[in-house]
């Protein structure tokens, strides 16, 4: 059974007051088709760029706009990893709209195929990983984490996924996909695809929740503006036996909910300079405060 140890601190709870009342001032508010559909175009593009990015993706913003428009197909690994990720956000967005998602293990899998496709062999496209693996210090490329042994991998995904539809209704939506996120990089259940996979499925438990950073904007894109801060705080360093009794997600919860208010405010800044219209909203749900401490 999955536990995880947390505080609902002073900052963490402004935090989440803080988003609540950013969205209810987004919802308050009218634009035309147009800006809705300019915004969640960019929304996409910001977060293939920002979320291939934080895995090493060399491409700047305006080459992943570029890749997306136009499709190419002859492309390198770097350009397959932007489409695939877009690709993964326009299927996604569209069953989240058609609510059909079911948050369950058949979604991780897909997710994580989706994003990997044709760029790792098939055997470990779409599957839990079967072999042991290491996570490298993104700057010095040397082994800092030794990821729990594949022969628990498939228990500890349904521990977490059990976490997530037990506590739907006990926890704020904020805690529950912040919870999810970091623990699921921390079992890093597949061989590649990892962090993708993770973004995407934070993505969707933010979007089941009321908060819907599809076409809205790109929670991805604050952990891009600084790697290795994202890193130090979403990762642990060790072996996992040595470290999940250990484990504290406050510092994370505070740091995963700064980043969902700095995002935004930067498009409520952009927003700013569009113009009205009294027919059409962002349609967001207001966030409700559900915080539990936890037993």
């Amino acid at each position: 059974m999955f536990e995880p140890k947390f505080r609902v601190t002073a900052k963490l709870l402004e935090n989440i007051k803080k988003i609540s009342l950013i969205v209810k001032n987004l919802n308050d508010r009218h634009f035309s088709k147009l800006t809705l559909v300019k915004l969640e175009k960019n929304a996409r593009e910001v977060s293939s760029h920002s979320s291939t990015g934080i895995e090493g993706n060399p491409l700047q913003l305006t080459e992943v706009k570029r890749i997306i428009k136009n499709r190419p197909e002859n492309i390198k690994n770097s350009e397959k990893e932007v489409l695939n990720y877009n690709s993964a956000l326009e299927i996604l967005d569209k069953e989240i709209k058609e609510n059909s998602v079911k948050f369950n293990l058949s979604l991780i899998l897909k997710i994580q195929k989706l994003v990997t496709s044709g760029l790792i062999d098939q055997f470990n496209s779409g599957k839990l990983r079967k072999q042991p693996v290491f996570v490298n210090d993104p700057r010095t490329r040397k082994p800092i984490y030794l990821p729990p042994d594949h022969q628990d991998v498939q228990k500890l995904v349904g521990d977490l996924v059990k976490f997530v539809i037990t506590n739907k209704n006990r926890l704020d939506p904020l805690i529950l996909a912040g919870i999810f996120h970091k623990q699921f990089v921390i079992i890093h259940p597949f061989i590649d695809g990892n962090g993708r996979t993770a973004r995407l499925l934070t993505k969707i438990l933010l979007a089941n929740m009321g908060l819907n950073t599809f076409n809205l904007f790109s929670f991805e894109n604050y952990y891009n503006q600084n790697v290795s801060n994202y890193f130090q705080n979403v990762g642990v360093v060790g072996n996992y036996y040595g470290l999940k009794d250990q484990i504290d997600f406050s510092d994370w919860l505070e740091y995963f909910t700064d980043g969902i208010i700095d995002e935004l405010e930067r498009v409520g800044k952009i927003l700013e300079n569009e113009d009205l219209s009294p027919k059409t909203t962002l349609k967001l749900t207001a966030l409700l405060l559900m915080v539990i401490m936890p037993s």
